[in-house]
């Protein structure tokens, strides 16, 4: 399955690639691409959580989501498909919305990577913080809606993220709870379309590229460990 995959890195990443226990929390536009990077770039090990089932608006940009599995759970339509590609991963699927009362469970066990692909400003919290008190690594998606230029996304720190509102709520709310601002983030730098609709416009441009983004730097992180 990695012929091609080992002829641009060393067979020592892909093994460490292999090891790794990945925590992806969210499998919509952005964690469905970035689970499928993940399973082809060969990390075997991925515990999926979400509490969403498929509905027809996620057609237009979520990977995972096709007319066959309209109204099915997202964490096991997205264990099918990881196991559809890889049969020999790894894959847990847990279908709850994280919150206080029940993310400290999750924490039972010990993960190497946590994947923030969530929409929801209270979970993205919890997760950074836990992250820091187990001293897990974290990459965190900002805000992909009312955007269309997947060439403005890109890798940063939160503390740096700029055109983002969502990103600046995550300051304002890390800020209160004193927690640092120097987390990993995947952002656009393109200023959100301005709507009168509440909920945000999306396609599937910007969430793939985001999707990929996080795959990289999961990658590059390992590389950087050999």
């Amino acid at each position: 399955m990695f012929d091609r995959t080992l002829k641009i890195i060393r067979k020592e990443l892909l093994d460490k690639i292999k090891k790794q226990n990945i925590l992806l929390v969210g499998v919509g536009g952005v964690g469905g691409f970035a689970l499928e990077a993940l399973i082809r770039l060969g990390f075997s090990n991925i515990t999926i959580v979400d509490s969403d089932d498929f509905e027809e608006s996620n057609l237009n940009r979520q990977i995972l989501c096709t007319q066959e599995n309209l109204g099915k759970s997202k964490v096991e339509e997205a264990k099918k498909r990881a196991l559809s590609i890889n049969p020999s991963a790894n894959i847990k699927s847990i279908q709850i919305f994280l919150n206080e009362e029940n993310i400290e469970e999750l924490f039972k066990i010990n993960y190497d990577y946590i994947i923030d692909a969530c929409d929801t400003i209270t979970t993205k919290y919890l997760l950074i913080k836990l992250s820091l008190e187990t001293n897990t690594k974290i990459i965190s998606c900002m805000g992909t809606g009312n955007r269309i230029d997947p060439t403005k996304v890109t890798l940063t720190t939160l503390n740096k993220t700029y055109n983002d509102p969502l990103a600046k709520a995550m300051r304002e709310i890390l800020r209160k709870g004193n927690v640092p601002l120097k987390i990993p983030v995947v952002w656009s730098k393109e200023i959100p379309i301005k709507t009168k609709e509440k909920t945000p416009g999306s396609i599937v441009l910007v969430p793939a590229a985001a999707g990929l983004e996080i795959a990289f730097f999961l990658l590059n992180d390992l590389e950087k460990q050999l």
